[in-house]
């Protein structure tokens, strides 16, 4: 195995185990998910929607790892949980709430790191 396909496993794995934890929070309504989601300014209603965004991504991140002829799928994927977690940094900047920024931060930088793993292997 060549160190560009290990980094994809390792990154695209941890990826996808992030985004299943964090919307398996957000749809059993963490006190921490419900009290960040207010502060920012995300409506309650939408914890479900984002929930299946990120598990979509995750799905598809796994997928696009399963066969070679699916890497289109993962890059997709990743494209989409870049997109959703410059949304999240958009809503933080917006709200002025800057304590946090990290998390969101960080989902986008795994994203990301999918993201050009996928596209260069």
């Amino acid at each position: 195995m060549t160190s560009t396909r290990l980094a994809l496993l390792v990154v695209t794995l941890l990826t996808s185990a992030i985004n299943v934890a964090i919307a398996a929070a957000d749809l059993a309504g963490a006190r921490f998910v419900l009290a960040n989601s207010a502060e920012v300014g995300v409506p309650r209603s939408w914890l479900p929607r984002l929930a299946a965004l990120k598990l979509a991504g995750a799905a598809g991140l796994l997928l696009g790892l399963s066969n070679a002829a699916l890497r289109p799928v993962g890059a997709a994927a990743a494209c989409g949980l870049v997109l959703l977690y410059l949304g999240a940094l958009a809503f933080h900047l917006r709200a002025h709430v800057l304590h946090n920024l990290a998390f969101p931060g960080f989902y986008l930088a795994t994203a990301v790191a999918s993201l050009a793993l996928a596209l260069s292997s």
